[in-house]
């Protein structure tokens, strides 16, 4: 993982891309990107995987961007934000279940 985090804040730099790289304009860029993500699904099942993973690695490219521009740890957020759903999505209550856990009673 650190060496394409390593990789794509190279590439960053050398263009020097940093100062478009605020966390509003990466907010943006990540929902355009998923939203490009999303239409290769919108009248079907069938899709292009080739272009699906140019924007499923857009998406995660501006993700990492942020979480550079934001100074935070991938490992240390993702493993947070586990913690917390495994306290909201319990097994005993979600196992095989498609529910929000707002409606678990």
């Amino acid at each position: 993982m650190k060496e394409i985090f390593d990789e794509i804040i190279k590439f960053q730099k050398e263009r020097d891309w940093q100062k478009f790289h605020t966390p509003e304009n990466l907010a943006k860029s990540i929902s355009i990107e998923s939203a490009e993500l999303l239409e290769h699904f919108q009248w079907g099942k069938e899709y292009n995987i080739e272009e699906v993973s140019e924007e499923l690695a857009d998406v995660l490219i501006y993700s990492l961007y942020m979480v550079h521009a934001l100074d935070l740890d991938v490992k240390e957020i993702i493993l947070n934000k586990m913690d917390k759903n495994a306290l909201k999505y319990p097994v005993e209550k979600s196992k095989g279940n498609a529910k929000k856990y707002t409606e678990f009673r």
